[in-house]
């Protein structure tokens, strides 16, 4: 099965995001260390600013197929180096959060992720009312397993 890292700052949706993208309802929790489930590495956000933890995400992401990089649109600036995503030896892919939020700056957060230089393209999802979680998981050609798991 394809494993998932997702990664990002404190509060940018990694964990609603990861579980929209697998279906399950309920209210996201904070992560406070590397979760393994469902076939997704989710990381907490300290793992990001703290740039000693960096070793540890890449060292990680051997497990997973993906590398998701997470920006929250109502923010204005980033946790990410400039070319951060090319030190990671898997795909990535530019996930942009929040775009349903009324302080959503879309161009912004575009702009901010290119600078991290992932090698995939970039999706602007909301996790909230769902919009472009398929299309997302559909590039990652995760839908088949993944409905598989919830029966």
């Amino acid at each position: 099965m394809k494993k998932i890292m997702v990664i990002g700052a404190i509060d940018a949706g990694k964990t609603s995001l990861v579980m929209r993208i697998h279906g399950i309802d309920g209210i996201a929790t904070k992560t406070q260390t590397l979760e393994y489930k469902n076939h997704t590495i989710d990381t907490p956000g300290e793992y990001m600013e703290n740039p000693m933890m960096y070793k540890a995400l890449m060292s990680t992401a051997m497990e997973a197929k993906f590398v998701l990089f997470v920006q929250d649109s109502t923010v204005n600036k980033t946790c990410f180096p400039p070319g951060f995503a090319r030190a990671f030896p898997c795909k990535s892919i530019g996930i942009i959060t929040k775009i349903d939020h009324p302080e959503s700056d879309l161009e912004n957060a575009k702009k901010l992720l290119e600078r991290v230089k992932v090698k995939g393209p970039t999706f602007a999802v909301s996790s909230f009312t769902g919009e472009c979680i398929q299309e997302l998981k559909e590039f990652m050609n995760l839908t088949k397993q993944l409905d598989c798991q919830q029966s």
